[in-house]
């Protein structure tokens, strides 16, 4: 489509002569139809889909946009490219706003895009749809990555426009509930770079320490009120889709009407029909709370008063089968005294035997001392008849003890023969000699004991 009609362009008026023509350099007719072109087409806008897409190292994008009848080549140079609501993909219907431009080099002309924007609600959708496929593929919007809202947040982080009516509903859906504290980053909402300044925001909410000066959200609200799908886009970027799918924080995404679904509510931890329906899901009321609380105390103090009638009936049961304790108590105490009175008795009948014991005991040793004394006597009298019958006794009776030169004792004269040499011992030593055939030559040594 062609915003503005195409000037005719002539040549320069020259005279042409019969079987003349007029000679023009290649830069000369370039320089003609760059300016007739670019002034013709100063400022157009084009309607056809994005093909062959492709990103130089520089950072400008080069690009044709096609309909079913021609091709138009296109630039976006990186400082315009960079700005654009739209990311330049393939497949993509736009409306392309710039100016028609020639390119000496290679003889051909292009579109120098200025803006982008996507070319009706049927592109944007068929373009939601293949992001959500491709989003699903990847398991971003997976249910086993939800977080679960925290019942009672302390801080509550919200990323909208300060200056909306949005900001003010939760503000006011939160105190009437329960008042907590709420940390607002202000974030533009549509337009160009709206969608990385919400990302950036989810992205310094997860960012922010612990134990900080600005306290660190329990949950956040990314929210904006309604509007057509070309102003709610920001929220089917895939910048903010990823930024709220990689939140710790749990997340509560309430962006445009009840029926208005965009990409971060798949993303999201939890999605709000509304920024009211959010605040409503942030926090509980309090005045339900202490209701129940209420109710819960009352119901408490009643299960006691219920336990408390039950064990006093159990315990009057329990005493009716009691004995009285009086009678309990005069029965033990005769049972006291009686064991009292047989205690003293076995207490001297024990110590009665005991001095029987020990009278016996005395007798014992009178009868062990004579035992002993009498053993004695007879020992003595044993030891004096040993001693009578000893080698030393019999010796001092002028007996002789008469041995071989072995010291073996010789019992007959034969034996004394064969030996040769004797010993023959007195009581006071011993005499050795020696057997001669001639008994005059005995020869005699006295040998002391």
């Amino acid at each position: 489509m062609i915003a503005t009609d195409a000037q005719r362009f002539t040549m320069p008026k020259t005279e042409i002569k019969m079987n003349e023509v007029t000679e023009y350099s290649v830069s000369e007719i370039s320089f003609a139809v760059k300016q007739c072109v670019e002034t013709a087409f100063a400022r157009v806008r084009v309607k056809g889909e994005i093909f062959g897409a492709k990103k130089a190292d520089s950072g400008h994008w080069y690009l044709s946009l096609k309909d079913e009848n021609a091709v138009l080549s296109a630039v976006c140079w990186r400082g315009v490219a960079s700005a654009l609501p739209v990311k330049i993909e393939d497949g993509l219907e736009v409306v392309a706003t710039g100016k028609i431009t020639t390119f000496a080099g290679r003889s051909s002309y292009q579109l120098v895009i200025e803006q982008l924007e996507i070319a009706g609600t049927g592109a944007l959708l068929k373009l939601l749809e293949e992001r959500k496929q491709q989003f699903l593929k990847e398991g971003l919007f997976d249910a086993a990555h939800k977080q679960k809202i925290p019942f009672l947040p302390k801080v509550i982080g919200v990323v909208t426009s300060p200056s909306g009516a949005v900001i003010r509903d939760i503000i006011h859906r939160v105190r009437d509930r329960f008042p907590t504290r709420i940390i607002v980053w202000p974030t533009p909402v549509q337009g160009e770079g709206a969608a990385e300044k919400i990302a950036a925001a989810v992205n310094g909410f997860n960012a922010l320490p612990e134990d900080g000066v600005i306290p660190k959200p329990d949950v956040l609200i990314v929210a904006r009120g309604g509007g057509s799908l070309e102003d709610l886009w920001p929220f089917n970027e895939e910048i903010v889709v990823r930024a709220v799918y990689n939140s710790k924080i749990p997340l509560i995404s309430a962006v445009g009407h009840e029926t208005d679904t965009m990409l971060i509510d798949y993303a999201a931890d939890v999605r709000a029909p509304t920024p009211t329906g959010a605040a409503e899901f942030a926090v509980p009321v309090k005045s339900e709370l202490l209701l129940q609380l209420s109710s819960l105390d009352n119901r408490r103090i009643n299960a006691m008063m219920r336990l408390f009638s039950e064990y006093k009936q159990m315990l009057e049961g329990l005493s009716r089968g009691i004995p009285n304790l009086e009678q309990i108590v005069a029965e033990s105490r005769q049972k006291l005294d009686e064991r009292a009175e047989r205690l003293k008795l076995a207490i001297r009948n024990y110590l009665l035997v005991k001095k029987q014991a020990l009278d016996l005991s005395g007798l014992k040793p009178y009868y062990v001392r004579n035992l002993m004394e009498k053993n004695i006597q007879t020992l003595q009298n044993l030891a004096a008849r040993l001693e009578a019958v000893s080698v030393e006794s019999v010796l001092k009776r002028g007996f002789a003890w008469v041995t071989d030169k072995h010291f073996k004792t010789l019992y007959d004269a034969t034996h004394a023969k064969r030996s040769g040499e004797l010993n023959v011992r007195f009581a006071d030593g011993i005499v050795k000699t020696k057997v001669m055939e001639n008994r005059d030559a005995e020869q005699f040594d006295l040998f002391d004991l």
